[in-house]
């Protein structure tokens, strides 16, 4: 009798721990990994609340190794996170940069001039016995980089759910390419620098316009160091090498982030020679062709001081890999504006500026319209934080569109100079954070998720970069560098936290400019 009591309570135990282990457990793992209603976040009704905190400690740990076995994308789980999720105030029509109407007559009138002068050249090019290629324009209405133009708004360059921007990636990867030239900058210079100066107009690096058969348009960065590689320590930031991969990272950063202030990149293989040789109609472009003793294809830029073969890039043979970055609407129909960074720093071996040696230099700027009220102040934050975690110490000047005035956000344009060196964390590109403890409520709320092990940060930027098609992007000590990165920013807001107060410190969002008197 008692063999048999005890053999049925070893049966209905096995069954419970059986239950438990195939049922209970996935179900609890899978409820856990949902997005929830409520957060530590304190997100309701899709907007942040003035009060909100999250749980995440100030001084977090340096523990970075990923050891996670959770199942599942991470990249997709902190896009259904509420706080990817919180609703934007509704956009009046002049909150959007463009109105399709005007946008497609503006497109029209480019494409027929196009083909205008295409056809000019290729006459005058047969007339010198040179061949060019002749690839037909494809104009399309729902083109992926109209269909991007067109979602541009007074918040952010892209809607969270644009489905063009992925459309746009592909495109900038696969697209046929239609013709290649100088970008405006470079063409501004006429091919002479002033050597002299230490700061170079054009910049230690290539770049070319590429025009694809929809008569889309991008910024081609060609490959100039190998990731594995440092910046050299001797360096300085402003003679540093233009990455490619670091325009192709900064760009999935931002979007991580939810910033959404960098144009769509992609990375992709160019050949040089079919692709950029063969079909330019710029003469100056086709005479800095040439073959390497190695019969590789190269190339060089058209600045008087980098016009020597050692400045070239090659293929292997033809092959070259670079960036793709997406051209914004021209100014023509979108005006920019570029306005000097409150913290710029000095281009000189020697000079220093006023915020590198004043520590009270955020109290003068808050004095200046339009940093005295409003989100500039914060944006400025923002891009200083964006920075510090790509390593870019060349951010002299920023970008607005004009259209939406004091309150429209910050381009975070040219970010190639970035993720030069993992082995370093430049505390001075957090200046404007360190002098000023201010932080937007949404952004820190993102930065404190992203160094949850559910989502940590490098974590979703290895996922995130494992799309492109010249993965991997950046090394395993950059990815890492991330994460330590991050717990500097934390541990920076913490302390102001610490000496001012929250309510000093983190500001709510969309705060509207107090314009001056006249």
């Amino acid at each position: 009798m008692r063999r048999d009591r005890l053999l049925v309570a070893v049966t209905l135990v096995t069954l419970l721990a059986a239950d438990i282990h195939f049922v209970l457990l996935p179900r609890l793992k899978a409820w856990y990994h949902l997005p929830r209603e409520s957060c530590a976040c304190r997100v309701t009704n899709g907007s942040l609340e003035n009060g909100g905190a999250t749980t995440v400690p100030w001084t977090t740990n340096q523990n970075f190794t990923v050891v996670s076995t959770e199942r599942g994308s991470k990249l997709e789980r902190l896009f259904r996170h509420p706080l990817y999720n919180i609703s934007l105030p509704e956009l009046v029509p002049d909150e959007q940069l463009l109105q399709e109407e005007e946008l497609m007559n503006y497109c029209k009138r480019k494409v027929s001039r196009w083909e205008r002068m295409k056809k000019f050249y290729i006459e005058a090019a047969a007339a010198s016995n040179i061949t060019i290629l002749d690839h037909p324009v494809t104009f399309d209405p729902e083109a992926s980089w109209l269909q991007f133009h067109l979602g541009i708004n007074r918040y952010a360059l892209y809607s969270r759910d644009d489905s063009s921007v992925d459309r746009l990636l592909r495109d900038m990867q696969t697209a046929t390419v239609i013709s290649a030239d100088f970008t405006q900058d470079e063409k501004a210079l006429k091919g002479a620098c002033d050597c002299s100066q230490v700061v170079k107009p054009s910049g230690l690096h290539l770049k070319l316009a590429l025009k694809l058969q929809d008569f889309g348009k991008a910024m081609f960065k060609p490959m100039r160091q190998k990731r594995h590689e440092e910046t050299p320590e001797n360096f300085f930031y402003f003679v540093d090498f233009q990455r490619h991969n670091a325009e192709i990272a900064a760009f999935h950063l931002d979007r991580v982030l939810d910033f959404r202030r960098v144009p769509p990149v992609a990375g992709r293989f160019i050949n040089v020679t079919g692709e950029i040789l063969y079909i330019t109609h710029n003469e100056e472009l086709r005479s800095v062709f040439f073959n390497s003793p190695a019969n590789n294809t190269c190339f060089f830029a058209k600045c008087l001081y980098v016009c020597k073969s050692e400045y070239a890039v090659c293929g292997h043979p033809d092959l070259l890999e670079g960036s793709m970055s997406a051209y914004l609407p021209g100014l023509s129909i979108a005006p920019r504006i570029s306005i000097p960074n409150p913290w710029m720093r000095a281009y000189s071996f020697t000079g220093r500026e006023e915020w590198e040696v004043n520590a009270l230099y955020c109290d003068n700027v808050k004095k200046l319209y339009p940093y005295n009220s409003g989100n500039r102040l914060l944006n400025i934050i923002d891009m200083a934080i964006f920075d510090f975690l790509t390593g870019n110490m060349d951010r002299h000047h920023y970008e607005i569109f004009t259209k939406f005035g004091d309150d429209g956000f910050l381009l975070h344009l040219d970010n190639a100079r970035g993720f030069g060196r993992h082995s370093d964390d430049e505390m001075s590109i957090l200046a404007p954070l360190t002098q000023c403890c201010m932080i937007k409520r949404s952004t820190l709320f993102r930065l404190k998720l992203l160094v949850k092990s559910e989502y940590r940060l490098s974590d979703v930027m290895r996922e995130s970069l494992s799309r492109d098609p010249l993965s991997p992007v950046l090394t395993e000590d950059h990815l890492q560098a991330l994460d330590r990165r991050l717990g500097h920013v934390l541990r920076t807001v913490g302390k102001c936290v610490k000496k001012l107060g929250e309510p000093q410190v983190v500001i709510r969002d969309f705060v509207e400019s107090s314009r001056p008197d006249r």
